[in-house]
C-alpha cells in the first residue's frame, strides 16, 4: 500500500522531462555529392536529411519519437483571417504610414468566436514585412480604439494618423494581400527512377512505369482527363493537350492537389533532356522520386536533379516482400524545420497512413519553402509594391477629402452601427456587405480557397483532446497540481483533494490560502506558498503525513496546525520557483521583493522512499531544508526559472523577468547577465520555459504576444555564453496568454477562452482550440483546466461553415456578430474540470499511472466463460492492453470463435445492422459500404462501443481496404470521447 501511494507516477517521471527535446527527429544536414558513371563528380549540395533513424538506443528517452502525430502546419482555416472572419461581414479598414514613411493597412473585426458566442476583435495588420494577426478582448463597456490596437502590434508612432476607408472596393484589395501568404492549392512532382539510374536525363527518360509505380499513383490520387477540366489545374493545358491527356489529382483537407507525373507528361524521342518534363518537374517546389530496386542498389541523391527550383525531395521505395513504402526526405538546408518527423523505422505498412504522412509532409514542406529567403524576399518585394501602389491610389482622395476615406482618425471600433446613424450609412454598410459576400462566394468558386475543412480527420483523436475530470465544480480555483492520478487543489472553499468519479476530501480549511504549490511524490514533500504580503510564507509539508490524515480522517488542518512547517527566512515572499528537471538535488528559490534566497534539501544517501523511512521520518520536513545564500536583484522579479547547468556544479542559473528585460543570475556567485532586452512601451511578462535541446540549456521566454526562443549555452569563464544563435527563434501569439505550457512537441498558450497550440521547433500553429471561460489549474504532469466546455480534436468550424463551402449558394442579408446572452438573475454557469494526459501530447506509451491517493476500488469479475472481466478504473480512457482484450473478446464472438458468450447484463448487447455512407478521403466521392455492426457491450459499469464493418465479398474487401481510412478488421470507438483507435 505504502509503495502504491509514494511511489514516483510514470505522469510525474514524464513531467520532469516534458522540456526535453531534439532537432535530430528532423534529420541532419549532409554534404551530399553525385558523380557520373565514370566516377566524376557533377554536382554538390547541403540537404537536411530525415531519414527516421536518430543512431540512439531504442528505449523510451525523454524526446525520443516512437509515435508521429500527423498535422498541417499553419493550416489555412487558421490563417487566412481576412477570408474567414472579414469578408462578406461589417467591419474597419484604415490606412495610414508609419514613422519611417512606409503606408499600412489595418483591418478590425468584431466577430463571434467559430459560434462559441464569445466575441473578439479580430486585427490584422498589413506592411510591407508581412501580415500581423492579433485577437483582442471584447468588453461592453469599454470601446477600443484604432490606436490602441495599433499600441498592440508594436506600432505607436506615425507619419500620417490611420484614416478609415469607407470604399467597398477595398475588400478586394486587401484579399489580394492576403494571398500573398501563398496558395492554397499545391502541385508536386512525381519522377520515376528504375533501378541503377543515376542522372535526371535517364529518370526523365522513362516512357511508362512499373506495375508497383501505377498503384503508387493510384494511392496518391485519382486520375483525370486533362481537356476540359475545371478544378484546379497546377499549371497544366486543359485545352490542346500539350501537357498530356491524363495526370493525377486529389483533393486533401480541402486543399486540391495537382501532381505532375513524368510518365505522363509529353515524351520526346529526340530530345534526351526530355524538356517539357523538366519544364513542370524542375519548377515544383517539392518533387516524389519514386525509386525501383533493392535498398543495396545506389541510393539518390538530390544533387542528381539539376534544378535551382526544387527544395524537397522525397525519395518512395516500395518492398513487395512486405506490402510496404519506405520513406526519406531531403530538404535544401535553408528550409526552416517542419513536420512531422518521420517515425523510426520510417516503413509504412498500412498504405491510407503512409497517403496520409506523405500528403501532410509536402504540403508543410512546401510552405516552409515560402520562408526561405529565396521566396520570402521576392514575396515581400511583391507585397511591398502591392501596399505603395494602393496607397498611391488613395492620395489624390486622401487629399480632396473625398468621402471614400474618413477624417476622423482614431475612431472607435463599434460592434454596430451607432443608433444617429442616417440611412446613407446605413446603405453603405448594406452595399459593402454585398459586395463582400459575393467577393467570397466567386473565390470560394473558383477554388482559391480550402473548399472543406477536415475531409479527412473529422474521426481522428487529436492529441490535445480533454477529458472529463469533475463535473459541476462549484469553486473559485486558486492553484493546483497533481497528485498521482488525483488533483490537489486550493480553493475559496479550502484545500481540497479530487479524484475522477469520487466526491472530493478537504485537506486543509479556507483559513490556509495557498497561492503557489508543488507536489513532489518522489521526494514525498509539498511545497507551498500560502497568504499575501507580509504575512506570505513557503511552507513544506510531508506527503506521508498529509495522506496519514486523510485515510484516518482527523480533524482537518488549519492555518494554525501549520507553524511547524514553515520555512525560516521566507516572510513575505511573492514567488518561488523549484528545479523541476533531473537535478541531484531540490533547489528552491524564493523571492522577497528584489531579494532572491536560494534553499536546498539536505541530501541523504539513505532517504529513499521505503515503507521504513516513511513511518521513521518526522511529520515536518523543515529540517531538511538548509539556506544557502542571498542575492540582491535591482527590482523584484514578475516571473523566475530555475535552468540546470550541464554540470551542476557552480553553473545552475535562474531566469528572472523584470522591468523591460529578462536576466540571467548565477546561483553560485550572484552575477547577472543579459537575455533579452523587450523594445516595447508595456510589457506582460507571461512565462520563462525552462527547455532542454539535446542536454543543453534553452529558454522559451513568453511575453505580451510575443514566445522567443533563446539557447543557453554553458558557462565559459564564469560567464554564461548569450549570444545570437542559428538555433534561435520567435513567434507571435494570435492572443495574448495569460499562462504557456510545453509538452513536447507541442506548446500550448491559454487565453480566456482558447487554446492554441503549436510546435516547439518552429513555432508554427497546428491549433485553435475556442475553450469558453478557459482557466488553467495545473501543468506540471497532465494539464487541467477549468472551463464550460471541453477541448475537441475536430477542426473549430461547424457544421454549417462547412457545408456552406462545400456547396456554395447566394448569400443572404449579412450577418451581425453574436453576443453572449445576459445571465438570468441568479444563474450561475456550470464549470468542469478537464484533463488533457500527458502521455497524449509528448506521444508515447506509457504504462498508465499509479493510483491516486483516494485509492479507488478495483472490481474484478469472472464471466461463465472463466474469463476474468477487466478492473472497473474510475478514468474515461483505457490502457492499450485493456483496449486490446476488450477488442479481442469483441471479435472472437462475434466470429463464433468463443464457445460461450459475455454474459449479457441489464443493459443487453444489441446489434442492430446499419447502413451508413462511407467518404472517400482521396476524392471526396460518396458511397456506400457494406452493412454494418454496432454492438453495445457492459463490462460490469464499464460501456464500450464496437464498430465492426464486415463484408462478404472479398473483391468488395480488399477494394475498401485500398481506400477506407482504416485497412484493419475493425474499429474500437469509446462511448466517452468518441476517439477512435485502429487496431492490427
Amino acid at each position: 500500500l505504502m509503495k502504491r501511494f509514494y511511489s514516483s507516477s510514470v505522469s510525474e517521471d514524464l513531467g520532469c522531462g516534458r522540456g526535453e527535446f531534439s532537432r535530430k527527429h528532423y534529420g541532419s544536414v549532409e554534404l551530399l555529392i553525385s558523380s557520373d558513371a565514370d566516377g566524376a563528380i557533377q554536382r554538390a549540395g547541403r540537404f537536411r536529411v530525415e531519414n527516421g533513424s536518430s543512431g540512439e538506443n531504442t528505449d523510451y528517452a525523454p524526446g525520443t519519437w516512437h509515435r508521429t502525430d500527423v498535422h498541417l502546419e499553419n493550416p489555412e482555416y487558421h490563417t487566412r483571417w481576412y477570408f474567414k472572419y472579414f469578408l462578406g461581414k461589417v467591419h474597419q479598414n484604415y490606412i495610414g504610414t508609419d514613422a519611417e514613411k512606409n503606408p499600412f493597412f489595418l483591418s478590425v473585426v468584431l466577430s463571434d468566436q467559430n459560434n462559441q458566442r464569445i466575441p473578439q476583435y479580430h486585427s490584422i495588420l498589413w506592411r510591407k514585412t508581412g501580415t500581423q494577426k492579433i485577437c483582442l478582448p471584447y468588453s461592453p463597456t469599454k470601446t477600443l480604439s484604432v490606436k490602441s490596437i495599433l499600441s498592440a502590434m508594436s506600432l505607436d508612432k506615425f507619419e500620417k494618423s490611420p484614416r478609415e476607408i469607407l470604399y467597398p472596393e477595398i475588400q478586394k484589395d486587401l484579399l489580394v494581400l492576403e494571398e500573398q501568404e501563398g496558395s492554397v492549392n499545391f502541385k508536386f512532382g512525381v519522377l520515376y527512377a528504375k533501378d541503377g539510374q543515376l542522372t535526371d536525363d535517364e529518370m526523365f527518360s522513362n516512357e511508362t512505369g512499373s506495375e508497383s509505380f501505377q498503384r503508387f499513383l493510384h494511392l496518391l490520387g485519382d486520375t483525370i482527363t486533362l481537356k476540359g477540366w475545371s478544378g484546379y489545374r497546377g499549371g497544366l493545358d486543359t485545352k490542346n493537350d500539350t501537357t498530356g491527356t491524363c495526370s493525377i489529382y486529389t483533393v486533401f483537407q480541402g486543399h486540391e492537389i495537382m501532381f505532375h507525373v513524368s510518365t505522363m507528361l509529353p515524351y520526346s524521342r529526340e530530345n534526351k533532356q526530355q524538356v517539357e518534363r523538366k519544364r513542370h518537374i524542375g519548377n515544383d517546389i517539392v518533387t516524389i522520386i519514386f525509386q525501383e530496386g533493392e535498398e543495396s542498389s545506389p541510393a539518390f541523391k538530390p544533387s542528381m536533379i539539376r534544378s535551382h527550383f526544387t527544395h524537397i525531395f522525397a525519395l518512395v521505395r516500395y518492398n513487395k516482400q512486405n506490402d510496404s513504402y519506405r520513406l526519406k526526405i531531403f530538404s535544401e538546408e535553408s528550409v526552416p524545420l517542419f513536420g512531422p518527423p518521420l517515425p523510426s523505422p520510417p516503413v509504412f505498412t498500412n498504405h491510407q497512413e503512409f497517403r496520409d504522412f506523405v500528403l501532410v509532409k509536402l504540403i508543410n514542406g512546401e510552405k516552409a519553402t515560402l520562408e526561405t529567403p529565396t521566396f520570402s524576399q521576392k514575396r515581400q518585394r511583391t507585397l511591398d509594391m502591392l501596399i505603395r501602389s494602393l496607397y498611391q491610389d488613395m492620395m489624390p482622395d486622401l487629399h480632396k477629402g473625398n468621402n471614400m476615406l474618413n477624417r476622423r482618425s482614431f475612431s472607435d471600433v463599434l460592434p454596430e452601427s451607432p443608433k444617429s446613424t442616417r440611412k446613407k450609412e446605413e446603405a453603405r454598410q448594406a452595399e459593402f456587405v454585398r459586395l463582400g459576400q459575393a467577393l467570397k462566394l466567386k473565390t470560394t468558386v473558383k477554388g482559391d480557397t480550402t473548399a472543406n475543412l477536415a475531409t479527412t480527420s473529422f474521426c481522428k483523436k487529436e492529441p490535445w483532446e480533454s477529458q472529463s475530470f469533475c463535473s459541476n465544480f462549484p469553486h473559485e480555483v486558486v492553484c493546483a497540481d497533481s497528485w498521482g492520478q488525483s488533483l490537489l487543489v486550493s480553493t475559496d472553499a479550502g484545500i481540497l483533494l479530487i479524484d475522477d468519479g469520487q466526491p472530493s476530501v478537504q485537506v486543509f480549511d479556507k483559513t490556509l490560502q495557498i497561492k503557489q504549490m508543488n507536489v513532489l511524490e518522489a521526494l514525498d514533500l509539498l511545497i507551498a506558498r500560502t497568504d499575501k504580503g507580509k504575512d506570505s510564507r513557503i511552507l513544506v509539508f510531508r506527503l506521508s503525513a498529509v495522506q496519514k490524515d486523510i485515510e484516518t480522517k482527523k480533524m482537518i488542518r488549519s492555518k494554525y496546525d501549520c507553524r511547524e512547517n514553515k520555512l525560516e527566512r521566507t516572510k513575505g515572499c511573492h514567488l518561488y520557483a523549484i528545479n523541476t528537471h533531473h537535478g541531484s538535488e531540490l533547489r528552491i528559490v524564493v523571492a522577497i521583493r528584489n531579494k532572491l534566497l536560494l534553499v536546498t534539501k539536505k541530501y541523504n544517501s539513505h532517504n529513499t522512499l521505503t515503507t521504513t523511512s516513511l513511518l521513521s521520518s518526522p511529520e515536518s520536513p523543515v529540517e531538511e531544508f538548509q539556506y544557502i545564500r542571498e542575492i540582491c536583484l535591482s527590482d523584484p522579479p514578475v516571473v523566475m526559472t530555475l535552468v540546470d547547468g550541464p554540470t551542476g556544479d557552480s553553473d545552475n542559473m535562474i531566469c528572472v523577468a523584470y522591468r523591460h528585460q529578462f536576466d540571467l543570475v548565477n546561483e553560485s556567485t550572484g552575477e547577472s547577465y543579459r537575455l533579452h532586452h523587450v523594445e516595447t512601451n508595456r510589457v506582460n511578462f507571461v512565462a520563462a520555459i525552462d527547455v532542454y535541446e539535446d542536454g543543453e540549456a534553452g529558454l522559451l521566454l513568453c511575453y505580451n504576444y510575443v514566445c522567443q526562443y533563446r539557447k543557453v549555452y554553458p558557462f565559459s569563464g564564469g560567464s554564461p555564453l548569450v549570444q545570437p544563435s542559428a538555433y534561435d527563434f520567435h513567434f507571435s501569439w494570435n492572443q495574448v496568454p495569460y499562462a504557456v505550457v510545453c509538452a513536447f512537441p507541442y506548446v500550448l498558450a491559454f487565453t480566456t477562452d482558447s487554446i492554441e497550440i503549436r510546435l516547439v521547433v518552429n513555432g508554427n500553429l497546428v491549433h485553435t482550440a475556442v475553450v469558453p471561460e478557459l482557466q488553467l489549474v495545473a501543468s506540471r504532469s497532465d494539464i487541467y483546466f477549468k472551463a464550460t466546455a471541453a477541448v475537441s480534436g475536430s477542426s473549430d468550424s461547424n457544421s454549417k461553415e462547412m457545408s456552406s463551402k462545400s456547396s456554395p449558394q447566394t448569400p443572404t442579408a449579412y450577418e451581425k456578430p453574436e453576443f453572449p446572452l445576459p445571465s438570468l438573475e441568479g444563474e450561475v454557469p456550470c464549470k468542469n474540470l478537464y484533463k488533457i494526459p500527458l502521455s497524449n501530447l509528448v506521444g508515447r506509451s506509457i504504462e498508465r499511472p499509479l493510483k491516486s491517493p483516494l485509492a479507488p476500488k478495483v472490481i474484478t469479475t469472472t464471466t461463465s466463460s472463466g474469463i476474468t472481466s477487466l478492473p472497473v478504473m474510475h478514468s474515461l480512457s483505457l490502457s492499450r492492453m485493456e483496449i486490446k482484450e476488450i477488442a479481442s473478446r469483441t471479435r472472437k464472438e462475434l466470429l463464433g470463435l468463443l464457445d460461450e458468450p459475455i454474459p449479457k447484463t441489464e443493459s443487453a448487447q444489441k446489434i442492430k445492422k446499419v447502413s451508413r455512407r462511407q467518404s472517400d478521403p482521396k476524392q471526396g466521392a460518396i458511397r456506400s459500404s457494406s452493412s454494418d455492426r454496432i454492438i453495445s457491450s457492459s463490462f460490469e459499469g464499464y460501456s464500450e462501443r464496437c464498430h465492426l464493418s464486415t463484408s462478404s465479398d472479398p473483391d468488395t474487401s480488399a477494394n475498401r481496404e485500398e481506400s477506407s481510412p482504416s485497412s484493419y478488421p475493425f474499429q474500437l470507438i469509446s462511448l466517452y470521447d468518441e476517439d477512435i483507435i485502429d487496431l492490427k
